[in-house]
């Protein structure tokens, strides 16, 4: 395991035991820190799974067939109690009301870090850094039903980071945001990725609003990585088209406008890059 690598994949795959087909078959992946990585597919494609094997779910809550390892910062997550992995790697829900259950915003920060039976002081130092870090130190008093759903996913968050884990994981953290505060919200998490040296794995379908930070493009389709690669070499126009993924809007533009003899000097995913590239 090189040691920039945070997580890998060697020969896994997956088969619960409530079905009869694999749902993760011979999956070779390595994330490394400081990376962001966009996973993306269709439903059922396993994403969820793979998920799953990186916290430990799998196969400590989860019986199936395993085959193969996963590895995350050094421990193999079938000897590794979930304890020693929630050390290590957080994970922020869809629903951010499925995370947050204290009546206070900083008592529900506070939650995990007395769990793992911090002294007092370093709790509260915690507590005040973090929500200094995501701008929510006015919400400390707050109750969640008083929060709007960013406030409440920064509240989520701030739990998380708190703990200071290497890896964070978020599934479909755009899905309950407007455009302008999903912006914010990546532009956060590309600030945290960079200074904490963190590996960022993000589970997405609104790729248009993501792709922009990502380092890599992971696709999975029926249990199998189609793709791995710098989001622009995935969707370059000279390749045939993924019809796994959801297309961002100026990356099909950029096709038709390449097909028409447009030069550009690299392949575009994102809105602001589109521009940039008419413009030259």
């Amino acid at each position: 395991m090189s040691v920039k690598d945070l997580i890998r994949f060697d020969n896994f795959s997956f088969k619960y035991n409530s079905r009869n087909d694999k749902v993760l078959e011979d999956i070779n992946l390595n994330i490394k820190k400081n990376e962001i990585t966009v996973l993306a597919g269709p439903t059922g494609c396993g994403k969820s799974t793979l998920l799953r094997a990186i916290v430990g779910l799998i196969p400590n809550m989860y019986e199936g067939e395993y085959t193969g390892e996963v590895t995350v910062d050094g421990i193999r997550i079938r000897d590794a109690e979930i304890k020693e992995i929630a050390k290590r790697v957080g994970f922020v829900f869809q629903n951010p009301e499925n995370q947050i259950f204290m009546f206070s915003v900083e008592r529900d920060i506070a939650f995990g870090l007395e769990n793992l039976s911090l002294e007092q002081e370093i709790i509260k130092n915690r507590i005040e850094e973090t929500m200094k870090t995501l701008n929510i130190t006015h919400l400390a008093k707050k109750a969640p039903h008083e929060l709007s759903d960013g406030q409440k996913q920064r509240t989520a968050l701030a739990g998380v980071l708190a703990m200071e884990p290497k890896i964070l994981i978020l599934d479909e953290p755009t899905s309950l945001l407007d455009p302008k505060t999903a912006t914010e919200f990546m532009e956060l998490m590309n600030k945290l990725c960079k200074e904490r040296e963190m590996s960022i794995i993000i589970v997405e379908h609104r790729l248009d609003l993501v792709l922009k930070y990502a380092d890599r493009l992971i696709v999975l389709s029926n249990g199998k990585v189609i793709s791995n690669d710098t989001p622009e070499n995935v969707f370059d126009y000279k390749k045939e088209v993924i019809p796994e993924l959801s297309v961002p809007f100026s990356t099909k533009l950029y096709r038709e406008l390449a097909k028409n003899s447009m030069k550009f000097s690299k392949p575009v995913t994102g809105v602001e890059e589109m521009i940039k590239e008419v413009k030259k």
